[in-house]
């Protein structure tokens, strides 16, 4: 990679970086040029010629984060040998993430990323297919073997991480009657009631 390409390659993640910052001190309406110019100190330019607008650069960032909460579910579910204990995984690793990552996380359930969800559901989910194949191999590996319910891999994701995508959305509120490390104890085994196969 040319020196010019790792500069370029630093500007993006340093816009990216400024941008989360603006995000979470300002919300969707402070998310302005003039605000990313002064957090990042990149010219206007610059940050139209990585990104193209500020919708750009908010898909880009959006990408990024998704992408990342992807990973940590991925590889939550890493070692595990069961169904239930994959749940188990996945829900924690779900709201550590929210924990951890708490800006990143209000901007991934924020209703703008729910309103980008649905007028580019295809194009993101294209663009995540390699992070998603994993957890839709995991849920159609437990079907096949008898363990999960016989459904279609999204139904079975969002029978699992509704639930925790509901709580996170409240925890991230403000609203401060949900506990995560509780919920990360006790959703698993509700959801697994959801998702487990009938006793043959």
């Amino acid at each position: 990679m040319s020196r010019k390409q790792q500069r370029g390659e630093a500007t993006v993640e340093h816009l990216l970086d400024a941008a989360l910052r603006v995000y979470a001190e300002a919300g969707d309406q402070g998310l302005t040029v003039g605000a990313l110019t002064r957090a990042s100190g990149v010219s206007p330019g610059s940050l139209y010629h990585h990104f193209g607008s500020i919708d750009g650069l908010l898909n880009a960032l959006l990408t990024r984060w998704l992408g990342r909460l992807l990973a940590e579910l991925t590889g939550a579910l890493e070692g595990t040998r069961t169904a239930h204990t994959g749940i188990r995984a996945l829900v924690g690793a779900y709201l550590g993430f929210v924990q951890t990552h708490r800006d990143a996380a209000l901007l991934l359930h924020s209703a703008s990323a729910d309103r980008r969800g649905v007028a580019d559901g295809r194009e993101i989910r294209d663009a995540q297919e390699a992070r998603l194949s994993p957890l839709a191999q995991w849920a159609q590996g437990h079907v096949d073997s008898g363990e999960l319910v016989p459904l279609a891999p999204p139904l079975i994701e969002s029978l699992i991480l509704g639930p925790v995508t509901a709580v996170a959305r409240r925890w991230l509120s403000g609203i401060d009657d949900v506990d995560l490390d509780e919920a990360a104890l006790l959703l698993p085994d509700r959801i697994w009631r959801a998702v487990a196969a009938e006793p043959r």
